[in-house]
C-alpha cells in the first residue's frame, strides 16, 4: 500500500453484524476487495468484537487492514459519532469505556418500544431483537427493519421520519460517552480519532466549531470529509476544515447494508487534494 497516496481508494467507515450492518465481517471483506478497496476498516458501533475476524478475512484477501470502531458520544445534546482507526483492539482502557457505553442500550430499546406500543405497534422489542447479531447493541436501525419487514412502513427512512427521530413515538434519547473519553480511549490505544459525517449533525455554526475545538484539544487528529452522507459542498467544506484546526481527512462510506446503504464499499469519490490522508498517519498500523 502507498501510505501516503491521496488517491487511494481507502474504505474507512461500515458496519458488520456484530453492530447494525446485516453482513459478516468476512463477508464485508470479500464485498470490499471485490469492489476494488485498498485500504479498509470495520468501524462498527461501540464494539470490537469483530475485529480479529475482519483483520484474519482482509488478510485472506489480501487486503490491507486498520483496526476501527465508531463510539457514540454527547456533544450539545446530540449524538456524535466518533470513529477511531489503528487502535489495539485489546485494550483494556478502550474494552472497559465501550462496554460501559453500551450499557445503556437494552434499557433504551425497551422504552422505544414502550413508546410504538403506545400508537399501537406491539411487540417491538421482541421483533427488533430477530434483526439482532450482538443484543447488546441493539439500535434504532434494528427496529427500523422489523417495522419494514413487519409491513408498518414500506422502507427505512418512512420508519426514522414517523417513529424514530426526536419529537416521534418511538424516539428515546440516549446519553453516550463524553467527547474526551471517546478520544483518550482510541489515542490511548494506540489510535487516531475521526469525527464520522460532521455534515449529519445540526449543529449551529457556533456549535460546530465548538465540537471541532474541543476534538482537537482532547487530541482528535481527523475527519471524515468524504463519506456516504457528505455532498459534493460538504466535501470542500470539511477540506477546508481540514486547514482551519490542522486535521487529517478520512474516507468512509458509513456501509450497513447492500438493501440499505446508499453507497458501497469503495465507491465514493476521491479525497481533495488540498487535505492529508488520514492513513499518511497510520502507516505503521496497517496490517
Amino acid at each position: 500500500m502507498e501510505g501516503v497516496n491521496p488517491l487511494l481508494n481507502a474504505d474507512l467507515h461500515c458496519h458488520s453484524t456484530v453492530s447494525d450492518g446485516t453482513l459478516e465481517p468476512e463477508a464485508l471483506a470479500a464485498r470490499a476487495k471485490a469492489n476494488g478497496v485498498e485500504l479498509w476498516a470495520l468501524t462498527d458501533h461501540d464494539e470490537l468484537g469483530g475485529q480479529h475476524r475482519a483483520m484474519a478475512a482482509a488478510r485472506a484477501q489480501e487486503l490491507p487492514y486498520l483496526t476501527g470502531v465508531e463510539i457514540s458520544v454527547t456533544f450539545a445534546g446530540t449524538t456524535v459519532h466518533i470513529v477511531g482507526l489503528g487502535m489495539d483492539p485489546d485494550d483494556k482502557a478502550l474494552l472497559e469505556g465501550l462496554r460501559a457505553t453500551r450499557g445503556g442500550r437494552e434499557q433504551r430499546a425497551r422504552e422505544m418500544a414502550e413508546g410504538l406500543a403506545q400508537v399501537g405497534i406491539k411487540d417491538a422489542f421482541e421483533g427488533a431483537l430477530r434483526y439482532v447479531g450482538n443484543p447488546d447493541l441493539i439500535s434504532r436501525s434494528h427496529f427500523a427493519r422489523h417495522l419494514v419487514d413487519s409491513g408498518v412502513c414500506k422502507d427505512i427512512p418512512e420508519v426514522f421520519r414517523k417513529y424514530l427521530t426526536e419529537g416521534r413515538p418511538g424516539f428515546v434519547p440516549h446519553r453516550w460517552a463524553a467527547l474526551g473519553d471517546a478520544v483518550r480511549w482510541i489515542t490511548g490505544s494506540g489510535g487516531i480519532a475521526v469525527i464520522a459525517h460532521p455534515g449529519r449533525y445540526k449543529f449551529t455554526p457556533t456549535e460546530e466549531y465548538a465540537l471541532f475545538t474541543e476534538f482537537k484539544q482532547h487530541g482528535g487528529q481527523a475527519v471524515e470529509v468524504v463519506t456516504g452522507a457528505h455532498s459534493q459542498a460538504e466535501y470542500a467544506k470539511y477540506a477546508g476544515f481540514c486547514t482551519e484546526f490542522g486535521l487529517a481527512a478520512s474516507r468512509g462510506s458509513d456501509f450497513h447494508s447492500p438493501d440499505e446503504s446508499h453507497t458501497d464499499l469503495g465507491k465514493l469519490p476521491d479525497l481533495p487534494g488540498s487535505v492529508t490522508p488520514v492513513w499518511a498517519l497510520l502507516a505503521e498500523r496497517v496490517h
